[in-house]
């Protein structure tokens, strides 16, 4: 496979694009269902370990990933095949549904389109290879997590640590970094940013990130290694200023009110990921320019 795609590099661009489409779509769904699933998880166990009885339905047990079908939550009309195309059948349906008419929100095309285009440029970037199926792999859970961070403030387990895992385990083929440089990247990740809280917490009193942030990072150091961390924390955090002061500014953001850092750690992983050797070289230069 491999060998026809290096041989015929439209064909294997337009594969990619193709598949970024799939995978958006069904990315949609695990933005949406995932805290749901977690939530209701949850409310079981504080429900057992408190003698509760669960006021939930029996049916609730049977939501998951898979089950049920996509439906519209106005009518609960279930989507047809060709009205589960992606980004397709939102035009076509002009953003709505065909049964009542409701809006589809504009986030499903837009989560569907972005995982095309990062699918794109890490193929072009990175060609026919392993490295390349493997970034793919955590560009999607990338997108994932700054999603549901933003809409819940919740980096959830169940994506963070198999990433880091998997980081981890593709360092020992060294794909992209050495098993050193990926454990030191893990750990000096997350101790880091616990630091970071730790500190804010003892000045202020309040807590100033979660601890999914640190999961977050330290999976960033898993792939990458502890090298790209200065680069990742500086990124991350020059843009969640500048989008939080804009916020502010001109959204009426409640500047009292928290602002989920995991989007902009996930951005700047994944352009440390594409651009890190070129944009490393250019900080180390800087910091030590006479």
């Amino acid at each position: 496979m491999f060998e026809i795609f290096s041989a015929f590099p439209v064909l294997f661009m337009t594969s990619v694009g193709l598949l970024g489409l799939v995978i958006g779509s069904f990315l949609n769904v695990v933005i949406h269902r995932l805290p749901i699933m977690l939530e209701s998880e949850w409310r079981k166990e504080c429900q057992q370990f408190l003698a509760i009885e669960s006021d939930e339905p029996s049916t609730a047990e049977s939501y998951n990933l898979a089950v049920p079908r996509s439906h519209c939550p106005g009518c609960g009309k279930s989507l047809r095949v060709l009205e589960n195309i992606p980004v397709i059948s939102f035009l076509i349906l002009r953003g709505r549904c065909s049964g009542c008419g409701m809006g589809i929100p504009f986030r499903y095309p837009v989560v569907e389109v972005l995982a095309a285009l990062l699918s794109l440029v890490v193929a072009w970037h990175l060609g026919v290879t392993i490295q390349m199926v493997a970034a793919l792999v955590l560009t999607w859970g990338l997108i994932v997590l700054s999603f549901i961070d933003f809409d819940r403030q919740l980096l959830p387990d169940l994506i963070t640590l198999p990433l880091l895992w998997l980081g981890l385990l593709l360092s020992v083929f060294e794909i992209f970094i050495d098993s050193k440089a990926s454990i030191l990247g893990a750990a000096l990740g997350y101790l880091s940013l616990w630091l970071v809280f730790q500190l804010f917490r003892w000045i202020t009193g309040k807590e100033g990130m979660g601890f999914g942030d640190f999961k977050l990072l330290a999976v960033l150091g898993a792939w990458l290694g502890w090298q790209y961390l200065p680069l990742i924390i500086l990124l991350s955090s020059v843009l969640g200023s500048v989008v939080g002061l804009l916020m502010i500014l001109f959204m009426g953001h409640d500047r009292r009110l928290p602002i989920p850092f995991g989007p902009y750690l996930a951005a700047a992983g994944w352009v440390a990921l594409i651009w890190g050797d070129r944009l490393n070289a250019i900080y180390m230069g800087w910091i030590n320019y006479p």
